[in-house]
Formats: structure tokens, C-alpha cells, sequence
């Protein structure tokens, strides 16, 4: 329709596609109204036709959509057009709305007669019938016989769909994600090689993942921003995979998240294994609606005979004085969204086993990855080689103990390991530190048995603590070990407040060791 038109993801598409020049055809029924905004109102020059003028390499056309002979005509020709490779076309048919735009909406508030009468001089059907009956193709007793039996048809399909019982409650939650067996071929969770090797760090973990997955699998495509090239991605991620696999399946994107996610939809869908990466978390928002309405929910709407397989890498996280654009945390948001799986790794073999899992999954996933940990000591690890695969939803024990559960992810592992040891030695207590490794899936087992064992917990996390995802850990810690809580459950996160830029302040609202410290004695000390 003409309204959505005002929408930069049509304006994204269009760019896309005359830059690939990809045989796509874009129609657009302009009917003058969205809803109740008059097309004037709405768009500049009066039409949408006029919107298309400035796309070298976009053939459009505008056409009268109530004339179905001139329609035909038009369309045949576009698709002659795309077909022989011309490139993208856009039609705009001017058409009429009849009636209101929904059960709920009532039109004479905002229409006057004299147009509903106008249009209704032009509906398209009634034109059909005219000029097949002056051509002598059709009688008025054909016609009037066609709307009876269109009308019977109607009826029966309306009556069947009354009859039908309604849909088994329990089947509201099936088709969320994907319900067969993955046939992935997990490691075993130790499996990391001990030799003398030079320790990996996790940039090149997610690199050696991307490569090997991408040489196993042909239908594997990595595309963003700046990912191509000798560029290789602004974190070097991406290094050499142009180079090795050539610019079909490594290549740079418009600077236009919500095209980057919605092309990667139609790919997967398509059957291809899309691995898009988007710069930063911060520069995600403009692809919200793509991810909320049409990636998460693919598989549940069609009752899951729809997938999108993809992978949506994006670095996160503060800590390297990146300021509000360039610091946020988005788990909380996207653990919030049905249909999609969040990994956020605090190891080099983790990044590159829980990738190499992702790209083979079923479902859409995004991959959070700390930009912090990308070249920090404390993540590196061996290489565990080209077989090593790690299962969504299973922690890990990033340190045992016996009297703290300290439950977090990504980059605050570090930071509890780190005071886990100074409690040690300082204090003499016993700190274990459970590193969850994906968001979604949840291991609440892990977590509460760890819980059961030490009779106390702490949850730390580097987002807002308010409404952060550390809430619904400490919730279900409530809910399912109180008995065996000797201690309230405490949080340590971020404040309530963007991530400022300047190093004092932002030391001020991320967690720091200290907090740390001060948030496991306090629990300890109850």
C-alpha cells in the first residue's frame, strides 16, 4: 500500500535491489488513503511513483489499477523486463477503496460522499464485466450466474470454517522454535587440545568458526558492514574470507540494518545459511521491526512449515570507552523475543564452538559477542580444532566452590573469577562462578543446583540492573531454590543510565571489581 511507503524499509529494499539489480518486482496499490491519511499528507508529490524517480537502475511505471486489461499489460511487460535481466521494477496502480479499512473503521467520517461515489463509478469489477460484456465474451446472465456461484463458494468455506473445532490450548506453544533433532554432532565439553600452541583469541575464534563453516558449507553467506574485503570487519572478524571465498559469499552491505536482517529472512527461507553481522548492538534498532515481527516469529505463524536459519553476529558491551553508541547491552531485549536464541561467550572456544552450533541450528540466532573479550588475555584459549560443536541451553562452571553461586556471561566472568580468587585469599570463602554461555536457552538447571549446593546466590550482569536479564535468573532462583537460600538473593549491574563516554563516568555506571567484591561480601556476610 501507498502509506507504507513512507516506511525506510521500502525505500532500503529499493536501494538493495537496483544496486544488485535483482529481478524483483515491487507493486504498490496506491488507493489514496492510509486508513483515514490522505495520500497528500503522507507523500511528497502526491504519489509514490514519484518517490521511485531517483533510483538509477529502477524501471517503474504507474498504471490505472481498476483497468485489468491495462494492468496485464503493464505487469507482462515487467516481467519480461526483470526476466531478461533489466533489473528491478516497480508498478504503482492507482486504485479505489471501496469499503473501510477494517470491521472497525468507519470511512464517511473522513471521506465525503461524492468521492465514495466516484470510486465506486470505477470499481475494477465492474468495469471487468462491462468490457467482457462488449466484447461479447460474456452475457449479464453469465455475470450474474458467476456471483452466485462465487457467493455459494463463499458460504460453504465460510460454514466449514465455523464448523471446524477450535485449536487444542496446549498447541499455543508449539512452532516457537524448531522441534526435531538438530542432528548436530556436539563435543565433548572438555574436549579443548592440550598442547603448546599459541592461545586463540576470541576474534579469531569467531574468524577460525566463519571459515571453517563457510569451507563445510557452500550455502553459508557473510555479509555487513565493512565485513569485505582487506577490511575484513572494523573487529578483523571476517579477515581473508572475501579472499578465500570470493565476493558472492563475502561481501558489504548498504549501511541499512533493517535490509541487512530482511534480506537474510528471504535467504534463509530460500534455503541459504545467511551470517550477517551488524556493527554494533547500538546500530540495531532500525532493524527492530524485522526482528520482532518477521524473523522470531517465522516458524510459529506458519505453523512450522517456515524456518529462517540464520545467524546475526553483533558486538556488544561497554568497558572500552565506546560511549552510548557504541557500549550497549541488548540480551534483555532480544531474550524477550519468541522464536530467536541469544549465545553471548566469554571464551575464545566458546565464541568458535557456540558459532559453528549456531550456523548449523534451525533457528535464528543472535550471537552477542563482547567487544571487550575480543583480544583480552583472560579469554584466550587453544584452538579446539574444526569438530568442536558446544549445545545451546549448558553452562559451565567457570570456577567451583562450595558457599556463593555467582550465576553471569560474556565479559562479567572474568570479572567473577577474578574476585572469586581475591575472596579466597582474602577471606577464606569459597566461590563458584556459573557462566551460562547462551541467554536463550536459559540452564536453570545448572544454575539452581549450583544454587542448592552453596546456599547463596549472586547474579551479575553488565546491563541495567533494572529490568535486566539478571531479573528473571534471580526470579527463578526465588521461585525454585527458596528453601534452600540462606541469604536474599543479591544483583550486581549496571545503572540506569546510558554509557557515558568520558572513563570516571563510565567506571561509575558499569560493574567494576570492587562492586563485585562488595556485592559477594555483603551475601557471604548475611
Amino acid at each position: 500500500g501507498e502509506g507504507a511507503t513512507s516506511q525506510g524499509d521500502f525505500h532500503e529494499a529499493l536501494n538493495w535491489a537496483t544496486r544488485e539489480e535483482a529481478p524483483v518486482l515491487f507493486f504498490v496499490q496506491d488507493n489514496k488513503y492510509a486508513i483515514s491519511v490522505p495520500v497528500e499528507d503522507q507523500t511528497a508529490g502526491g504519489t509514490p511513483y514519484k518517490l521511485t524517480a531517483g533510483y538509477e537502475g529502477l524501471k517503474s511505471a504507474r498504471v490505472d489499477g481498476t483497468d485489468f486489461f491495462r494492468v496485464h499489460a503493464v505487469a507482462k511487460s515487467a516481467v519480461r523486463h526483470l526476466r531478461e535481466g533489466g533489473g528491478p521494477v516497480c508498478i504503482v496502480a492507482d486504485v479505489v477503496r471501496l469499503l473501510p479499512h477494517s470491521s472497525s473503521d468507519d470511512h464517511t467520517k473522513y471521506r465525503a460522499p461524492e468521492e465514495l461515489e466516484k470510486d465506486r463509478q470505477i470499481d475494477p469489477i465492474a468495469r471487468m464485466e462491462m468490457r467482457l460484456v462488449e466484447a461479447g465474451l460474456l452475457s449479464e446472465s453469465d455475470i450474474e450466474a458467476m456471483h452466485e456461484d462465487v457467493q455459494d463458494t463463499v458460504d460453504e468455506a465460510a460454514e466449514w470454517a465455523a464448523q471446524q473445532p477450535d485449536p487444542a490450548p496446549d498447541s499455543a506453544e508449539e512452532h516457537v522454535f524448531f522441534e526435531g533433532d538438530d542432528e548436530i554432532p556436539y563435543s565433548d565439553d572438555g574436549a579443548l587440545p592440550d598442547d603448546d600452541s599459541e592461545p586463540m583469541v576470541m576474534v579469531d575464534g569467531v574468524n577460525h568458526a566463519l571459515r571453517e563453516e563457510m569451507t563445510r558449507n557452500e550455502r553459508i553467506l557473510v555479509y555487513g558492514e565493512d565485513v569485505a574485503g582487506e577490511k575484513g570487519g572494523v573487529f578483523t572478524a571476517t579477515k581473508d574470507l572475501t579472499a578465500e571465498f570470493g565476493k558472492g559469499r563475502c561481501f558489504n552491505s548498504p549501511l541499512a540494518e533493517a535490509s541487512i536482517i530482511g534480506t537474510a529472512v528471504g535467504l534463509a527461507a530460500a534455503g541459504y545459511r545467511p551470517v550477517v553481522e551488524i556493527q554494533f548492538a547500538d546500530y540495531i534498532w532500525p532493524a527492530m521491526q524485522q526482528l520482532r515481527n518477521q524473523v522470531a516469529p517465522f516458524r510459529y505463524r506458519s505453523k512450522g512449515r517456515w524456518s529462517c536459519p540464520m545467524v546475526m553476529r553483533v558486538p556488544c558491551g561497554g568497558y572500552i570507552h565506546g560511549g552510548l553508541c557504541h557500549s550497549q547491552n541488548v540480551e534483555s531485549i532480544f531474550g524477550h523475543t519468541p522464536g530467536l536464541k541469544l549465545a553471548l561467550p566469554s571464551t575464545a572456544a566458546d565464541a568458535k564452538g557456540l558459532l559453528k552450533t549456531s550456523i548449523r541450528m534451525e533457528d535464528p540466532v543472535m550471537f552477542l559477542e563482547h567487544k571487550a573479550l575480543y583480544r583480552n588475555a583472560a579469554a584466550r584459549t587453544p584452538n579446539p580444532g574444526e569438530d568442536y560443536l558446544l549445545p545451546f541451553g549448558e553452562a559451565r562452571a567457570a570456577r567451583e566452590g562450595a558457599d556463593l553461586t555467582v550465576v553471569t556471561y560474556g565479559l562479567m566472568v572474568h570479572k567473577a573469577v577474578e574476585v572469586a580468587k581475591q575472596i579466597e585469599k582474602e577471606d577464606g570463602a569459597d566461590v563458584e562462578v556459573i557462566d551460562l554461555r547462551t541467554i536463550v536457552p536459559f540452564d536453570a538447571e545448572t544454575v539452581l543446583a549450583s544454587v542448592r549446593k552453596t546456599n547463596r546466590a549472586l547474579v551479575l550482569y553488565e546491563d541495567h540492573e533494572f529490568i535486566g536479564f539478571g531479573a528473571e535468573i534471580a526470579a527463578q532462583i526465588g521461585d525454585k531454590a527458596f528453601e534452600h537460600l540462606d541469604a536474599p538473593i543479591r544483583r550486581c549491574a549496571g545503572a540506569f543510565t546510558p554509557i557515558p563516554f568520558a572513563d570516571p563516568l563510565e567506571k561509575a555506571v558499569l560493574p567494576q571489581n570492587d562492586d563485585v567484591l562488595e556485592s559477594c561480601r555483603e551475601v557471604l556476610a548475611f
